[in-house]
Protein backbone atom coordinates (compact mmCIF):
# COMPACT_ATOMS: atom_id res chain seq x y z
CA UNK A 1 0.00 0.00 0.00
CA UNK A 2 1.49 3.70 -0.97
CA UNK A 3 1.95 5.82 2.40
CA UNK A 4 -0.16 8.96 1.81
CA UNK A 5 3.65 10.57 3.20
CA UNK A 6 4.82 10.00 -0.34
CA UNK A 7 3.33 12.59 -1.47
CA UNK A 8 3.99 16.27 -0.30
CA UNK A 9 5.50 19.89 -1.05
CA UNK A 10 4.94 20.99 2.45
CA UNK A 11 1.95 22.45 4.94
CA UNK A 12 1.37 24.91 2.15
CA UNK A 13 -0.11 22.41 -0.16
CA UNK A 14 -3.48 21.13 1.51
CA UNK A 15 -5.02 17.80 1.14
CA UNK A 16 -8.57 17.21 0.52
CA UNK A 17 -10.85 15.43 3.13
CA UNK A 18 -10.75 12.08 0.83
CA UNK A 19 -6.66 12.62 0.32
CA UNK A 20 -6.07 9.23 2.07
CA UNK A 21 -9.08 7.73 0.42
CA UNK A 22 -8.19 8.12 -3.03
CA UNK A 23 -4.24 6.89 -2.10
CA UNK A 24 -5.96 3.68 -0.81
CA UNK A 25 -8.06 3.00 -3.84
CA UNK A 26 -4.98 3.26 -6.12
CA UNK A 27 -3.92 7.34 -6.63
CA UNK A 28 -0.43 7.08 -8.01
CA UNK A 29 0.16 10.84 -9.01
CA UNK A 30 -0.80 14.35 -7.66
CA UNK A 31 -0.97 17.76 -9.07
CA UNK A 32 -1.68 21.56 -7.50
CA UNK A 33 -5.03 23.16 -8.19
CA UNK A 34 -5.73 26.14 -6.04
CA UNK A 35 -3.38 25.25 -3.49
CA UNK A 36 -4.49 21.57 -2.92
CA UNK A 37 -3.52 18.41 -4.55
CA UNK A 38 -5.54 16.81 -7.13
CA UNK A 39 -5.18 12.96 -8.07
CA UNK A 40 -4.41 12.77 -11.61
CA UNK A 41 -3.36 9.39 -12.02
CA UNK A 42 -5.10 6.23 -11.32
CA UNK A 43 -3.96 4.13 -13.60
CA UNK A 44 -3.65 4.23 -17.51
CA UNK A 45 -5.70 7.39 -18.37
CA UNK A 46 -7.21 5.90 -21.60
CA UNK A 47 -8.65 3.29 -19.27
CA UNK A 48 -10.18 5.81 -16.95
CA UNK A 49 -11.16 7.79 -20.14
CA UNK A 50 -13.38 4.35 -20.87
CA UNK A 51 -14.40 4.07 -17.35
CA UNK A 52 -15.89 7.25 -17.43
CA UNK A 53 -17.70 7.09 -20.58
CA UNK A 54 -19.26 3.47 -20.10
CA UNK A 55 -19.34 3.11 -16.47
CA UNK A 56 -19.15 5.64 -14.01
CA UNK A 57 -16.57 7.28 -11.93
CA UNK A 58 -16.07 8.99 -8.90
CA UNK A 59 -13.26 12.12 -8.74
CA UNK A 60 -12.00 13.80 -5.71
CA UNK A 61 -12.28 17.31 -6.85
CA UNK A 62 -12.46 19.65 -3.60
CA UNK A 63 -9.76 21.43 -5.39
CA UNK A 64 -13.45 23.19 -6.57
CA UNK A 65 -13.01 25.76 -3.40
CA UNK A 66 -16.21 27.71 -2.52
CA UNK A 67 -16.85 31.38 -2.75
CA UNK A 68 -19.75 31.67 -0.24
CA UNK A 69 -21.56 35.00 -0.51
CA UNK A 70 -24.40 35.81 1.78
CA UNK A 71 -26.37 39.25 2.67
CA UNK A 72 -28.71 41.78 2.14
CA UNK A 73 -27.23 42.22 -1.04
CA UNK A 74 -25.93 39.27 -2.05
CA UNK A 75 -28.08 39.13 -5.14
CA UNK A 76 -26.50 42.30 -6.93
CA UNK A 77 -23.38 41.45 -5.80
CA UNK A 78 -22.69 38.36 -7.58
CA UNK A 79 -23.88 40.02 -10.29
CA UNK A 80 -21.65 42.62 -10.47
CA UNK A 81 -18.87 39.90 -10.56
CA UNK A 82 -20.08 38.51 -13.90
CA UNK A 83 -21.40 39.41 -17.28
CA UNK A 84 -24.01 36.82 -17.23
CA UNK A 85 -27.37 37.82 -16.78
CA UNK A 86 -28.84 36.31 -13.08
CA UNK A 87 -32.15 37.64 -13.16
CA UNK A 88 -33.61 34.44 -13.70
CA UNK A 89 -31.62 32.60 -11.24
CA UNK A 90 -33.88 30.14 -9.25
CA UNK A 91 -33.42 29.21 -5.46
CA UNK A 92 -32.10 25.96 -6.38
CA UNK A 93 -30.32 26.72 -9.54
CA UNK A 94 -27.10 26.76 -10.82
CA UNK A 95 -25.52 28.42 -13.92
CA UNK A 96 -22.46 28.32 -15.79
CA UNK A 97 -20.61 31.66 -15.47
CA UNK A 98 -17.71 33.87 -16.40
CA UNK A 99 -15.55 36.21 -13.65
CA UNK A 100 -14.27 39.17 -16.06
CA UNK A 101 -12.08 42.08 -15.09
CA UNK A 102 -12.07 45.53 -15.85
CA UNK A 103 -10.67 44.84 -18.92
CA UNK A 104 -12.67 42.40 -20.07
CA UNK A 105 -10.45 39.65 -19.13
CA UNK A 106 -11.32 36.29 -17.69
CA UNK A 107 -10.58 35.38 -14.42
CA UNK A 108 -12.35 32.59 -13.85
CA UNK A 109 -15.31 29.83 -15.27
CA UNK A 110 -17.22 28.71 -12.31
CA UNK A 111 -20.30 26.99 -11.51
CA UNK A 112 -22.77 29.29 -9.70
CA UNK A 113 -25.56 27.92 -7.11
CA UNK A 114 -28.13 29.68 -5.47
CA UNK A 115 -28.58 27.90 -2.25
CA UNK A 116 -31.17 30.44 -0.66
CA UNK A 117 -32.28 34.00 -1.54
CA UNK A 118 -29.44 35.37 -0.47
CA UNK A 119 -26.92 32.84 0.00
CA UNK A 120 -24.70 31.66 -3.23
CA UNK A 121 -21.27 29.32 -3.96
CA UNK A 122 -18.93 30.19 -6.69
CA UNK A 123 -17.32 26.54 -7.28
CA UNK A 124 -14.17 27.80 -8.51
CA UNK A 125 -11.82 26.96 -11.47
CA UNK A 126 -8.15 27.30 -11.03
CA UNK A 127 -7.81 31.03 -9.26
CA UNK A 128 -8.12 33.17 -6.66
CA UNK A 129 -11.61 34.04 -6.71
CA UNK A 130 -12.13 34.24 -2.83
CA UNK A 131 -9.59 37.19 -2.66
CA UNK A 132 -10.64 39.21 -5.67
CA UNK A 133 -14.73 39.07 -4.67
CA UNK A 134 -13.68 40.27 -1.09
CA UNK A 135 -11.23 43.44 -2.70
CA UNK A 136 -14.10 44.00 -4.87
CA UNK A 137 -17.31 43.95 -1.61
CA UNK A 138 -14.78 46.53 0.42
CA UNK A 139 -14.91 49.17 -2.51
CA UNK A 140 -18.67 48.34 -3.91
CA UNK A 141 -20.78 50.06 -1.26
CA UNK A 142 -23.10 46.63 -0.67
CA UNK A 143 -23.80 44.77 2.12
CA UNK A 144 -22.44 41.21 1.69
CA UNK A 145 -20.33 38.45 3.87
CA UNK A 146 -17.74 36.32 2.08
CA UNK A 147 -15.91 33.58 2.69
CA UNK A 148 -14.66 30.11 2.40
CA UNK A 149 -17.06 27.31 3.94
CA UNK A 150 -16.13 23.91 4.25
CA UNK A 151 -17.49 22.35 1.42
CA UNK A 152 -15.58 19.53 -0.49
CA UNK A 153 -16.87 17.86 -4.07
CA UNK A 154 -16.79 15.23 -5.04
CA UNK A 155 -17.67 14.21 -9.06
CA UNK A 156 -19.99 11.29 -9.79
CA UNK A 157 -19.77 11.26 -13.27
CA UNK A 158 -20.97 8.83 -16.49
CA UNK A 159 -23.95 6.84 -17.69
CA UNK A 160 -23.98 4.49 -15.11
CA UNK A 161 -23.94 7.45 -11.93
CA UNK A 162 -27.57 7.62 -11.84
CA UNK A 163 -27.59 4.17 -10.61
CA UNK A 164 -25.48 4.74 -8.21
CA UNK A 165 -27.00 7.87 -7.30
CA UNK A 166 -30.60 5.83 -6.98
CA UNK A 167 -28.68 3.06 -4.88
CA UNK A 168 -27.76 5.84 -2.56
CA UNK A 169 -30.51 8.48 -2.18
CA UNK A 170 -33.43 6.06 -3.34
CA UNK A 171 -35.80 6.77 -6.61
CA UNK A 172 -36.70 10.47 -5.83
CA UNK A 173 -33.52 11.91 -6.85
CA UNK A 174 -33.97 11.16 -10.51
CA UNK A 175 -36.14 13.95 -10.83
CA UNK A 176 -32.76 16.30 -10.15
CA UNK A 177 -32.40 18.16 -12.98
CA UNK A 178 -29.78 19.63 -15.47
CA UNK A 179 -28.24 22.36 -13.64
CA UNK A 180 -30.13 22.48 -10.25
CA UNK A 181 -29.58 21.20 -6.77
CA UNK A 182 -30.74 19.95 -4.08
CA UNK A 183 -29.71 19.69 -0.27
CA UNK A 184 -29.93 16.16 1.26
CA UNK A 185 -28.10 14.46 4.32
CA UNK A 186 -26.70 10.81 3.34
CA UNK A 187 -26.78 8.88 7.01
CA UNK A 188 -25.69 11.84 8.67
CA UNK A 189 -23.85 13.62 6.02
CA UNK A 190 -24.87 16.97 5.45
CA UNK A 191 -24.41 17.29 1.52
CA UNK A 192 -25.24 19.85 -1.32
CA UNK A 193 -26.01 17.64 -4.24
CA UNK A 194 -26.25 18.82 -7.70
CA UNK A 195 -26.41 17.95 -11.50
CA UNK A 196 -23.65 19.17 -12.85
CA UNK A 197 -19.76 18.23 -13.63
CA UNK A 198 -16.41 18.50 -16.02
CA UNK A 199 -16.66 15.80 -17.84
CA UNK A 200 -19.77 15.96 -20.53
CA UNK A 201 -21.70 13.09 -19.33
CA UNK A 202 -24.33 12.48 -16.76
CA UNK A 203 -23.09 13.46 -14.05
CA UNK A 204 -23.78 14.55 -10.24
CA UNK A 205 -21.49 16.71 -7.55
CA UNK A 206 -21.59 15.89 -3.87
CA UNK A 207 -20.76 18.90 -2.10
CA UNK A 208 -19.70 17.80 1.73
CA UNK A 209 -20.50 20.04 4.05
CA UNK A 210 -18.46 18.54 7.00
CA UNK A 211 -14.84 17.19 5.89
CA UNK A 212 -14.36 15.20 8.70
CA UNK A 213 -16.71 12.93 7.47
CA UNK A 214 -14.36 12.96 3.56
CA UNK A 215 -13.07 9.35 4.23
CA UNK A 216 -16.81 8.14 5.34
CA UNK A 217 -18.46 9.44 2.32
CA UNK A 218 -15.99 8.35 -0.19
CA UNK A 219 -15.87 4.54 1.41
CA UNK A 220 -20.01 4.65 1.16
CA UNK A 221 -19.82 5.90 -2.61
CA UNK A 222 -17.75 2.98 -3.30
CA UNK A 223 -19.18 0.75 -1.47
CA UNK A 224 -22.76 0.97 -3.25
CA UNK A 225 -21.22 1.72 -6.63
CA UNK A 226 -18.56 -0.79 -7.15
CA UNK A 227 -21.06 -4.03 -7.63
CA UNK A 228 -22.77 -1.20 -10.67
CA UNK A 229 -19.29 -0.66 -12.47
CA UNK A 230 -18.18 2.55 -10.51
CA UNK A 231 -14.19 2.55 -10.15
CA UNK A 232 -11.93 5.51 -8.40
CA UNK A 233 -10.95 7.68 -11.21
CA UNK A 234 -9.78 11.54 -12.14
CA UNK A 235 -10.90 14.19 -14.28
CA UNK A 236 -10.42 13.08 -17.71
CA UNK A 237 -8.55 15.39 -20.37
CA UNK A 238 -9.30 13.18 -23.22
CA UNK A 239 -13.27 13.55 -22.69
CA UNK A 240 -12.98 17.22 -21.73
CA UNK A 241 -11.30 18.32 -24.88
CA UNK A 242 -13.82 15.98 -26.61
CA UNK A 243 -16.21 17.90 -25.50
CA UNK A 244 -14.71 21.43 -25.95
CA UNK A 245 -14.42 22.00 -22.40
CA UNK A 246 -12.00 24.72 -21.03
CA UNK A 247 -9.38 24.51 -18.74
CA UNK A 248 -8.17 27.66 -16.78
CA UNK A 249 -4.63 28.93 -17.21
CA UNK A 250 -4.62 26.50 -20.48
CA UNK A 251 -7.42 27.36 -22.97
CA UNK A 252 -8.08 31.07 -21.44
CA UNK A 253 -6.70 33.75 -18.67
CA UNK A 254 -6.60 37.05 -17.37
CA UNK A 255 -5.77 38.26 -20.93
CA UNK A 256 -8.80 36.21 -22.77
CA UNK A 257 -12.45 37.63 -23.62
CA UNK A 258 -15.72 35.78 -23.29
CA UNK A 259 -15.75 37.17 -27.64
CA UNK A 260 -12.94 35.53 -28.38
CA UNK A 261 -14.08 32.08 -26.85
CA UNK A 262 -17.16 32.21 -28.55
CA UNK A 263 -19.16 32.40 -25.57
CA UNK A 264 -21.56 35.24 -26.58
CA UNK A 265 -24.40 33.81 -24.49
CA UNK A 266 -22.74 34.59 -21.54
CA UNK A 267 -22.52 38.21 -21.59
CA UNK A 268 -25.73 40.84 -21.45
CA UNK A 269 -24.54 43.72 -22.73
CA UNK A 270 -28.46 45.27 -22.58
CA UNK A 271 -29.35 44.11 -18.76
CA UNK A 272 -29.68 47.19 -17.07
CA UNK A 273 -27.51 45.75 -14.11
CA UNK A 274 -24.08 47.05 -14.20
CA UNK A 275 -20.88 44.75 -13.83
CA UNK A 276 -16.85 44.43 -13.93
CA UNK A 277 -15.68 44.79 -17.50
CA UNK A 278 -19.44 45.88 -19.54
CA UNK A 279 -17.15 48.99 -20.44
CA UNK A 280 -14.29 47.10 -21.81
CA UNK A 281 -16.79 44.14 -23.50
CA UNK A 282 -18.98 46.70 -25.39
CA UNK A 283 -15.81 48.45 -26.86
CA UNK A 284 -14.57 44.65 -27.71
CA UNK A 285 -17.89 43.50 -29.24
CA UNK A 286 -18.29 46.57 -31.37
CA UNK A 287 -15.16 46.38 -32.96
CA UNK A 288 -14.26 42.94 -33.05
CA UNK A 289 -11.82 39.84 -32.03
CA UNK A 290 -8.22 39.33 -33.47
CA UNK A 291 -8.24 35.85 -32.42
CA UNK A 292 -10.70 32.97 -31.88
CA UNK A 293 -10.67 29.47 -30.34
CA UNK A 294 -11.05 26.54 -32.67
CA UNK A 295 -10.92 22.99 -32.56
CA UNK A 296 -8.21 20.93 -34.69
CA UNK A 297 -7.67 17.39 -35.43
CA UNK A 298 -3.72 16.55 -35.78
CA UNK A 299 -2.14 14.22 -38.17
CA UNK A 300 0.89 12.12 -37.11
CA UNK A 301 1.12 9.58 -34.31
CA UNK A 302 -1.28 9.18 -31.60
CA UNK A 303 0.22 11.58 -28.71
CA UNK A 304 0.92 9.72 -25.63
CA UNK A 305 -0.51 12.54 -23.59
CA UNK A 306 -2.38 15.50 -22.98
CA UNK A 307 0.44 18.55 -24.34
CA UNK A 308 2.56 20.53 -21.73
CA UNK A 309 3.77 23.40 -23.59
CA UNK A 310 1.58 25.48 -25.87
CA UNK A 311 2.49 24.24 -29.66
CA UNK A 312 3.08 26.68 -31.96
CA UNK A 313 0.18 27.30 -34.66
CA UNK A 314 2.18 28.28 -38.14
CA UNK A 315 0.60 29.47 -41.23
CA UNK A 316 2.70 30.02 -44.22
CA UNK A 317 5.32 30.09 -41.98
CA UNK A 318 4.15 32.29 -40.08
CA UNK A 319 3.32 32.15 -36.70
CA UNK A 320 -0.92 33.26 -36.23
CA UNK A 321 -1.75 31.14 -32.86
CA UNK A 322 -0.86 28.64 -30.26
CA UNK A 323 -2.39 24.92 -29.54
CA UNK A 324 -3.69 25.12 -25.75
CA UNK A 325 -5.00 21.80 -25.46
CA UNK A 326 -4.65 18.90 -26.96
CA UNK A 327 -4.97 14.97 -26.58
CA UNK A 328 -5.36 11.59 -28.54
CA UNK A 329 -9.30 10.42 -28.47
CA UNK A 330 -9.40 6.62 -28.79
CA UNK A 331 -13.12 6.63 -29.40
CA UNK A 332 -12.60 9.23 -32.40
CA UNK A 333 -8.94 7.61 -33.39
CA UNK A 334 -7.82 11.11 -33.59
CA UNK A 335 -5.37 13.77 -31.85
CA UNK A 336 -7.61 16.67 -31.32
CA UNK A 337 -7.00 20.26 -29.84
CA UNK A 338 -8.54 23.44 -28.75
CA UNK A 339 -6.13 26.49 -30.31
CA UNK A 340 -6.00 30.18 -30.54
CA UNK A 341 -5.41 31.57 -33.61
CA UNK A 342 -5.94 34.50 -35.59
CA UNK A 343 -9.30 35.59 -36.78
CA UNK A 344 -8.69 35.39 -40.22
CA UNK A 345 -7.51 32.10 -40.05
CA UNK A 346 -9.88 30.51 -38.52
CA UNK A 347 -12.48 28.73 -40.59
CA UNK A 348 -13.31 25.38 -40.52
CA UNK A 349 -10.72 23.35 -43.44
CA UNK A 350 -8.25 26.03 -42.70
CA UNK A 351 -5.06 24.03 -42.47
CA UNK A 352 -1.79 24.79 -40.53
CA UNK A 353 1.13 23.10 -39.15
CA UNK A 354 1.74 22.68 -35.37
CA UNK A 355 5.41 23.24 -34.22
CA UNK A 356 5.85 20.43 -31.77
CA UNK A 357 10.07 20.54 -30.72
CA UNK A 358 11.32 19.41 -34.07
CA UNK A 359 8.44 18.54 -35.63
CA UNK A 360 5.92 19.55 -37.93
CA UNK A 361 2.49 17.95 -38.16
CA UNK A 362 -0.03 19.02 -40.12
CA UNK A 363 -3.75 20.38 -38.66
CA UNK A 364 -6.54 21.19 -39.85
CA UNK A 365 -10.13 23.33 -37.96
CA UNK A 366 -13.04 21.37 -37.76
CA UNK A 367 -16.40 22.16 -35.36
CA UNK A 368 -16.22 21.68 -31.63
CA UNK A 369 -17.58 20.29 -29.24
CA UNK A 370 -15.78 17.25 -31.06
CA UNK A 371 -18.30 14.40 -29.66
CA UNK A 372 -22.09 15.38 -28.77
CA UNK A 373 -22.21 18.74 -29.68
CA UNK A 374 -25.89 19.26 -28.85
CA UNK A 375 -24.40 17.91 -25.27
CA UNK A 376 -27.69 14.92 -25.25
CA UNK A 377 -25.15 13.15 -23.06
CA UNK A 378 -25.27 15.27 -20.01
CA UNK A 379 -28.91 16.72 -20.78
CA UNK A 380 -30.69 13.76 -21.01
CA UNK A 381 -31.95 10.99 -18.50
Amino acid sequence: MTNTDDFGFGTQIRKSPYFDATVRWGAKAFSVYNHMYIPRDFGDPEQNFWNLVNDAILCDVAVERQVEITGPDAGKFVQLLTPRNLSNLAVGQCKYILITNADGGVLNDPILLRLGENRYWISLADSDILLWAQGVAIYSGLNVKIGEPDVSPLQLQGPKSGEVMKALFGESIMDLRYYWLREINLDGIPLIVSRTGWSSELGYELYLCDSAQGDALWEKIMEVGTPLGLKPGHTSSIRRIEGGMLSYHADMDIMTNPYELGMDRLVDLEMEADFIGKDALQVIHQNGVSRKQVGLVIDGQNFKGPNTTFWKVKKDNNIVGKVTSAVYSPRLNQNIALAMVSVDVSEVGTIFDIEIQSEILQARVVEKPFFDPRKRITVAA
